[in-house]
């Protein structure tokens, strides 16, 4: 077996020349540095055969490894993601059926509560039921100071990051049995929050908030409930955010210095999800690159 890599050179550093991208959540093909979701890298060995998972935000970025990694894992997987970002969900389907998985289709606004409903019934239907739900789906936009928000704009945050986690988890509860796992895409923002992402902070650490009230609840009909934290993570989200300075440093803050990429976060969604972590829940997992939550 190779020696580990030097994870300070494994991937690319900053700075970078990536051009912006109007609008959130950011598509993977307009990226001039393309992340590295595990496509050639990650490698299963069956850690999580005969799972059924639904990943939300499963089209691009930590979703899309998430798929990849539990697909070669042995999981059946169903991707939510909105309609626009049909291409980058083919590309995830494709990846995850090269693994000899089935991947359930499910487009649609999370920020609909009929949607979050018809998404879980028919993830549960395409796959026969649900045994992993992995809250992934996010929104972000750098903000102005003084919260200089539009009442739109945080609400398209609060009821994407927030209110779509509860309606899902309402609707997944009956589906989910004793083994099951709920795992929530936390951040780094939810304890070292950023002024400019103002709205987004706030939801994060609501969040963990959730991800611990709720490992109490469920642990007793014996489903686990735990959080991944991740640092700079460089997925279409960040070139739609709006930065322009920090977009050329990306990542360039932490004591890695640069930022982590898609694929390598999959071990922790894979690990929460499996049999070895049986004992785990209520847990928030960082992967920061050395910065401290």
């Amino acid at each position: 077996m190779a020696p580990n890599r030097d994870p300070r050179t494994k991937h690319p550093r900053p700075p970078f020349s990536e051009p912006k991208q109007a609008a959130q959540p950011g598509h993977t093909e307009d990226m001039r540095l393309q992340p590295d979701h595990g496509e050639t890298s990650y490698q299963g060995s069956g850690r999580l055969a005969g799972q059924r998972a639904l990943i939300t935000g499963g089209d691009s970025g930590i979703g899309r490894a998430v798929a990849i990694a539990y697909a070669r894992e042995g999981a059946d997987v169903a991707i939510a993601y909105l309609p626009e970002e049909q291409r980058d969900a083919d590309e995830t389907r494709a990846r995850v059926e090269e693994a000899g998985r089935w991947c359930a289709m499910l487009p649609g606004d999370l920020t609909d509560e009929r949607t979050c409903a018809e998404t879980v019934s028919r993830a549960a239907n395409e796959l026969g039921g649900l045994d992993v739900l992995v809250l992934n789906a996010g929104h972000q936009r750098e903000r102005e100071e003084d919260a200089a928000i539009e009442r739109e704009a945080i609400m398209r945050v609060f009821e994407t990051n927030l209110v779509a986690p509860l309606l899902l988890m309402r609707e997944a509860a009956p589906q989910l049995r004793p083994g099951a796992s709920v795992i929530v895409s936390a951040s780094i923002q939810s304890y070292n929050p950023s002024p400019d992402l103002l709205d987004y902070a706030m939801t994060k650490a609501a969040l963990v908030a959730f991800t611990k009230a709720l490992a109490e609840q469920q642990g007793e009909r014996g489903v686990r409930v735990n959080a991944v934290a991740p640092g700079p993570i460089w997925t279409p989200l960040i070139p739609a955010t709006g930065w322009d300075e920090k977009l050329e440093h990306f990542g360039g803050d932490t004591p890695l210095g640069r930022p982590g990429q898609p694929a390598e976060l999959a071990g922790a969604y894979v690990y929460l999800a499996s049999e070895d972590a049986s004992y785990v829940s209520g847990a928030v997992v960082p992967v920061t690159g050395g910065k401290h939550l």
